[in-house]
């Protein structure tokens, strides 16, 4: 089996150094692709699977396993050929707990190995950039509006010294805004607030259940609108938040999808896997069974 492994070696963090501490025992097991810039982990993604990896792994956070994974697409059935693999290395690695894979390298290259695999649904987002039209495929979730605009906001300075805490402090920037107004469309129905969440899993910021009825497989995207984002609805959230529980019905509506379309009174952000992609208006959908992945 030929294993390919992609990963930033100007990551930092413990995990990182541990990472580079391990690399001299991966080389003699897989290849080894270092990134230099944005973009490097898609490209060599596509790149691994024209030369016939079995298994192309993204070492790092979500971000550049979905860099990864939309460079497998960018083969023609490169989905078909290939398997995603995982190292998690990341900030909160959402995906990897998603899957139950191990955060701890070693276990989790031991997974990676033994190559057992599974197909889960492939989350799709189109929407035009430049007036130019464009598509992203997204593995665990998105969103739309106060997110996306905190993670457009965030200090990397500050996420890179002090974790998640970037996230948080980027949220409140992003909490003095005005918000837009979001309108999201499926099926015949319509929802509409100033915060979108869409799930194809159960988690959202690592441990949060925001979608407790979701499932990686079932062809469906699970879909959350908070009608007000202020600070008395996120301090009235934080609790459920917190302790994991189902978030209260009164403050939230939702709904399942295929596909769904999203659009806005003012100009707002959506993101895919914790990564600002752009602005709407977008549409979302799920492409059944399409991505084979390895999991514990």
């Amino acid at each position: 089996m030929r294993i390919c492994v992609i990963f930033n070696p100007a990551a930092r963090g413990n995990k990182a150094r541990r990472f580079r501490k391990f690399l001299n025992e991966l080389s003699q097991q897989c290849a080894l692709k270092a990134t230099t810039a944005p973009g490097d982990a898609r490209r060599f993604a596509h790149a691994a699977v024209a030369t016939g990896y079995d298994v192309i792994a993204a070492a790092g956070g979500d971000g550049t396993v979905n860099e990864v994974l939309n460079g497998i697409g960018d083969e023609p059935d490169g989905y078909v050929k290939t398997r995603l693999g995982v190292l998690p290395l990341g900030t909160v690695n959402v995906f990897a707990r998603e899957l139950k894979i191990p955060l701890k390298l070693e276990h989790a290259w031991k997974v990676l190995k033994r190559a057992r695999e599974t197909k889960i649904d492939l989350g799709r987002a189109e929407f035009i950039e430049d007036g130019n039209p464009q598509s992203r495929y997204f593995m665990q979730l998105g969103g739309a509006g106060l997110d996306a605009r905190a993670i457009e906001l965030v200090s990397w300075k500050l996420k890179k010294s002090a974790g998640p805490l970037a996230y948080l402090v980027a949220g409140f920037q992003a909490l003095a805004e005005k918000q837009p107004q979001i309108t999201i469309s499926a099926d015949g129905k319509k929802l509409a607030g100033e915060l979108t969440l869409f799930g194809n899993g159960k988690f959202y910021g690592g441990s949060f259940h925001i979608f407790p009825e979701a499932h990686l497989s079932n062809g469906q995207l699970d879909v959350c609108v908070f009608p007000r984002v202020n600070l008395p609805t996120i301090l009235s959230l934080a609790p459920g938040f917190i302790t994991r529980r189902k978030l209260s019905e009164q403050r939230v509506r939702r709904l399942r999808a295929e596909k769904f379309e999203v659009t806005s009174d003012l100009p707002a952000a959506f993101e895919l896997d914790g990564e600002w992609i752009g602005n709407l208006p977008a549409t979302f959908s799920v492409e059944h069974q399409k991505l084979r992945v390895v999991v514990p």
